[in-house]
């Protein structure tokens, strides 16, 4: 699977692009601003039905314009596939597939499977839970359409239970009967999603330790740690344990919404004791790990994106990284950088066949 073309229009800096790219290596080169990490995002968007970047869809249109469409054509198990995104002002965001338009941007999550390292990744050491948690559900929901779907419902459920917190506060009422009927969906729910992270963490961690000792040369140790309030007690017994806490909170405290993912070096927070070459070497081989499991559960080479590859890595780090996807276990391949002599010398060592773009 690879993309062949793709076709912007008002989307972020450009009024009107288009690029037909190489198989293998494609590069994006120029000065900062000038528009190669959008063709990135722009791509992604293809994948995901959404940007990387900035999730306030509408600020993804050019300036002064009204619309943007995203136009690609992959080709996947030799045919032909038309992906478009649109959207215009005031209104929904429409993604196509092939012309038919898809009820639920969900159906799509998987169909082209992506992966992308970028310093915006920093936010996952940086940020709180919840951007953990969305690396997690989103390598998950790429191969598993019953786990997305089970999330989306889970996510329901706790609003209108929060709603119904809310209610019981402002009118000074408590009534347990519907509440209970929340708690038992969230039970179930929260178990099934609960069990597939656990799953998933048990299957991933070996694949990233890997990843990190090979772009490091085994000089750290690191620990991807899921932390879960499930691992102790049943999310019943959670919510019934919380009731009190909830109904002053006006929002329900407990639940696999709160689940968590310790980033560490030696046992100790990342964030904290990590310099900003072992912060980036942790999260490329975290996105790393996520290529090799998403190819392995798919049976297909993900489409790999690499935004600013360089930034805050030595000589020696880069070139380990290099020589990890220079063979044929990866597909095609996107890179930005603002050095051109630098993606130039790079890429000639890689005896594949590329084209580079300037911007």
């Amino acid at each position: 699977m690879y993309l062949k073309k793709i076709a912007l229009f008002n989307y972020k800096n450009f009024s009107e692009a288009n690029f037909e790219f190489d198989s293998k290596i494609n590069c994006f080169v120029g000065k900062n601003g000038i528009g190669k990490t959008n063709v990135l995002d722009a791509i992604y968007h293809l994948s995901y039905g959404k940007s990387y970047f900035n999730p306030l869809a509408v600020q993804n249109i050019k300036h002064n314009e009204e619309f943007f469409v995203i136009d690609g054509e992959f080709e996947k198990d030799d045919r032909k596939e038309q992906i478009v995104c649109s959207l215009k002002k005031g209104q929904k965001k429409i993604l196509k597939r092939n012309g038919k338009q898809y009820e639920k941007f969900s159906d799509h999550i998987g169909f082209i499977p992506l992966v992308i390292i970028s310093p915006a990744d920093r936010d996952l050491i940086i940020e709180g839970s919840e951007t953990r948690r969305k690396f997690i559900d989103s390598v998950i929901s790429q191969l598993d359409p019953t786990y997305l779907q089970q999330l989306i419902q889970y996510q329901k459920i706790i609003s209108q239970r929060n709603a119904l917190l809310k209610y019981f506060a402002i009118n000074h009422v408590f009534e347990n009967t519907t509440l209970l009927i929340y708690n038992e969906q969230l039970h179930g729910l929260g178990h099934a999603i609960f069990e597939k992270r656990k799953q998933f963490l048990e299957d991933f961690v070996p694949i990233f330790n890997k990843h990190h000792q090979a772009i490091t040369g085994n000089e750290e140790t690191v620990q991807l740690v899921y932390e879960s309030q499930l691992h102790e007690k049943e999310l019943m017994t959670l919510l019934e344990e919380n009731l009190a806490k909830d109904r002053i909170m006006h929002y329900t405290t407990t639940g696999i919404h709160k689940d968590d993912l310790s980033f560490e070096i030696d046992h100790h927070p990342i964030k904290k004791f990590g310099s900003q070459g072992q912060q980036k070497s942790f999260l490329i081989a975290l996105k790393l790990a996520q290529f090799e499991f998403v190819k392995k559960q798919s049976r297909q080479n993900p489409i790999l994106l690499f935004d600013d590859i360089f930034d805050k890595l030595d000589e020696t780090r880069v070139g380990k990284i290099i020589e990890m996807v220079n063979n044929d276990d990866f597909g095609q391949l996107f890179i930005s950088d603002t050095h051109p002599e630098r993606t130039e010398s790079v890429i000639k060592s890689m005896h594949q066949s590329f084209k580079i773009f300037n911007l």
